[in-house]
């Protein structure tokens, strides 16, 4: 997929305008793709002139309101804490397991590094977090070792899930560098050694994306990518990533203002009904808040979701608020599952009548943006989000967004 240039400048500044004051409505879905079945490419560079840093899902404001929430010890965030420095991940006695080459396998089989590598990187992040809320140096120089370790060691990565490995683990070191960098005056000596691994071993693997996979792949690695470009100051790679998510949101999250069916994902070879609805486990009936892997899982279209609101929070802390965009994409799909999740009967024509629940910690950063900042009501998404609380992790790279989002309006 390829950005539109305007020709001339007054095409630009229209182009620009037109951007800057796009809202559609909570009650009307986003405009239709004016090619039949694909979603528009963006009209203009998604990255800013300039950085914020911390920007990779949490900013400095988002750290602040946590730290002064937990300091006053106020819940859920006060509870959210505990549990987090309670858990494996916040032990300052951990021993890093870096691999020059990690090997993992579909579902992660083989195994040759890849559960270590994910939760060194968690780890790390966890002890940034840490660091951030309490000021103990210790937990920064432990969230250093960590990326130290890797940095210091891994090479490549190998075998079929190299790719989403690598949006897995590159989706949660640059969370963590983020904070130590702009944040910890203690010094990091090897900083660039660990930029130098994101940008050789890590954003190779997750740039490109994967246009004919299940679409929860692609945009996991857009995650990966988009924050490893934050984190690297890279504004190409992010306006390569950012067009990639743009154009797979769509094609993964159903909603009626699309048409009959949705929408293609970009640059695959996916282009018929019928292939359509494979690639959507067999679903041809299509409603708001459908999601292309419902059908499979709800452990991977959580995943999905979580990557997609990762990105969407990335993206207004540098500047660009997507959730007006896509408010009622991502309010139907996160009620459309909360409900099912929460117990409510499955109808015959969807999936056969039987899902496969599960969706994980994933529902904490898209409820915040829609509900607390725009207003939205989202009562089934509430339920099962406060109902939940403290999120923890799923060891992947979903960790702690009850602490780092909940009812955050920063």
């Amino acid at each position: 997929m390829r950005h539109g240039v305007p020709a001339g400048l007054a095409a630009l500044v229209l182009g620009l305008a037109a951007a800057l004051t796009l809202t559609p409505t909570a009650q009307a879905g986003p405009p239709p793709a004016p090619a039949a079945g694909r979603p528009a490419a963006p009209a203009l560079p998604a990255a800013p002139a300039q950085f914020a840093h911390p920007g990779v899902l949490d900013s400095r404001a988002q750290l602040d309101f946590v730290r002064t929430k937990v300091q006053a010890g106020e819940e859920p965030w006060k509870g959210a804490f505990d549990a987090m420095l309670s858990s494996g991940y916040a032990s300052l006695s951990r021993t890093p397991k870096p691999r020059a080459v990690v090997e993992c396998g579909s579902y992660s089989n083989p195994d040759i590094g890849c559960g270590d590598e994910r939760e060194d990187a968690i780890a790390a992040y966890t002890d940034a977090l840490a660091w951030y809320i309490t000021r103990d140096a210790e937990y920064a120089r432990k969230s250093i070792e960590l990326m130290d370790a890797w940095s210091a060691k891994i090479k490549d990565h190998t075998n079929s899930n190299a790719p989403l490995q690598s949006g897995w683990a590159g989706s949660t070191w640059p969370r963590a560098a983020e904070i130590i960098k702009h944040t910890y005056t203690g010094g990091w000596a090897a900083q660039g050694r660990f930029a130098t691994m994101l940008r050789d071993v890590y954003l190779p693997e997750v740039i490109n994306g994967k246009p004919n996979s299940n679409g929860n792949w692609e945009l996991i690695m857009m995650d990966a990518a988009v924050g490893i470009s934050v984190h690297l100051d890279d504004r190409a790679s992010y306006d390569k990533a950012m067009a990639i998510y743009l154009g797979r949101v769509p094609a993964y999250f159903y909603l009626a203002s699309d048409g009959a069916q949705p929408k293609y994902p970009p640059r695959s070879t996916i282009d018929t009904k019928s292939e359509l609805v494979d690639y959507w486990h067999g679903q041809s009936t299509f409603v708001d808040g459908l999601a292309q892997e419902t059908c499979r899982d709800f452990g991977h279209t959580g995943m999905a979701i979580a990557a997609t609101m990762h990105v969407a929070e990335t993206s207004r802390i540098q500047g660009r608020d997507l959730y007006p965009q896509f408010k009622d994409r991502f309010r139907y799909a996160l009620g459309f599952h909360a409900q099912y999740e929460l117990g409510a009967k499955v109808p015959s024509w969807l999936c056969g009548g039987s899902l496969a629940k599960g969706i994980g910690p994933a529902t904490e950063v898209g409820y915040n943006a829609l509900h607390t900042r725009l207003g939205v009501s989202m009562e089934n998404t509430r339920k099962l989000t406060e109902g939940r609380r403290p999120a923890g992790t799923e060891n992947h790279f979903e960790a702690w967004e009850t602490l780092t989002h909940a009812d955050n309006p920063n």
